[in-house]
């Protein structure tokens, strides 16, 4: 069998959408024992995450040198998660936070004037910041980069302070910093922070300071403003990369209804959600794949002057909306959340989207890693061919 050294790994964000992710990595697994790959390589030496997707790279990134075991823990967190692990769910908090948020924006000019701070975002993330501290040995980061089991770890951000797209790397390779328009990169040894600052969804979570260039930075969800998130694998030198989405990438439009009505709160926030977590994916495989079919058609002198190089990719995504099936789920969800979201509308079907990356319920997150798992099954000779396996 043929190892990989330069495959990387691309895990976009989509909050609870990312356990989808586990199912599919589940699925390949599986795939490569069967064809007689040590359960415990790693096959992905260079790991790019992008909000919930960085906390599943960084996951597998600390179990590095033990794959199998690394993918079995996120597997067991994420079949047995439920919403209160990840923000705050109880009534007295959804009160205090819909008080601030109804009193700052009704009053806010007395807020600026005799309160120091506004409310910094819809949910309090405290659980989920304790989860990860409890879940990942960052330290062991170093460990695997040493031992060979790791090539790097690409961590995403969007800084809501210098309105740059950061990407932090842990790599020991002489890899120097890139500088693109908007989007810059920088060597870091990374760590919680880092996590829940990719994973702060926009007004839900709290930003998160970040030392960038020697100042802080407040920083938020990192497919914020992320042109080009296949990029960060490409830098780091990745040959081939496997992509997992959190959503359909290429959608067969819905038919519209007889009697079209105003959009409520939360259908406009999950069509902005879209927007931020699978718009700029798609858009950057289609790119690539245009930069492929050019460079094939190219005389090799030629290819040899240029400074792209074709890039291997395989690309696996939810077969069904995620959306529909949020709303089979929004039961699951604690009733004093849901009685928040019903008053914006995320209760119906149209409203649904919004759910979706809020739902960090059992049973929203097992029927997600089945269709992962059944996706990748359904593209097991596309999986063989991609690692040569």
């Amino acid at each position: 069998m043929k190892e990989n050294p330069k495959t990387g790994l691309i895990l976009s964000g989509g909050g609870a959408r990312a356990a989808y992710q586990v199912g599919v990595l589940r699925g390949i697994v599986n795939i490569l024992k069967q064809a007689g790959w040590p359960p415990h390589q790693n096959p992905f030496p260079i790991i790019c995450g992008t909000s919930a997707g960085a906390i599943n790279g960084a996951g597998l990134a600390c179990y590095a040198n033990n794959f199998a075991l690394g993918l079995r823990k996120l597997e067991n967190v994420w079949s047995e998660l439920g919403a209160h692990q990840v923000y705050r769910t109880d009534s007295l908090s959804m009160l205090r936070s819909g008080l601030s948020w109804t009193s700052f924006l009704t009053f806010g000019w007395m807020f600026r004037r005799w309160v120091n701070t506004a409310p910094r975002s819809l949910f309090d993330n405290a659980p989920l910041a304790e989860l990860l501290y409890e879940l990942f040995e960052v330290q062991s980061l170093e460990t695997n980069l040493a031992s060979g089991s790791l090539h790097a770890l690409a961590i995403t951000a969007s800084s809501y302070t210098s309105g740059m797209h950061l990407t932090f790397y842990q790599t020991l390779a002489d890899v120097k910093p890139w500088t693109r328009s908007q989007r810059l990169a920088q060597r870091d040894n990374i760590g919680v922070p880092h996590l829940l600052a990719s994973s702060a969804l926009p007004f839900i979570f709290p930003s998160v300071p970040l030392m960038w260039n020697g100042r802080w930075e407040y920083c938020g969800d990192g497919s914020m403003r992320q042109v080009a998130p296949i990029a960060p694998a490409i830098h780091l030198g990745a040959e081939k990369i496997l992509i997992i989405g959190a959503g359909r990438m290429f959608e067969t439009r819905r038919d519209t209804p007889g009697e079209i009505s105003y959009p409520t709160i939360a259908q406009i926030a999950g069509h902005a959600m879209a927007s931020i977590f699978l718009d700029g994916l798609a858009v950057d495989i289609e790119r690539l794949t245009r930069i492929n079919s050019t460079l094939s058609l190219m005389p090799e002198d030629k290819k040899l002057q240029s400074s792209l190089r074709p890039i291997k990719t395989l690309l696996i995504a939810p077969s069904k909306r995620v959306d529909d099936i949020a709303s089979r789920h929004i039961k699951s969800l604690p009733k004093p959340i849901r009685s928040m979201l019903a008053r914006i509308g995320a209760t119906e079907i149209a409203g649904s989207a919004l759910v979706s990356y809020l739902l960090f319920e059992a049973s929203f997150t097992n029927e997600l890693i089945t269709l992962g798992i059944t996706d990748t099954m359904q593209v097991r000779d596309q999986v063989l061919a991609f690692f040569e396996a």
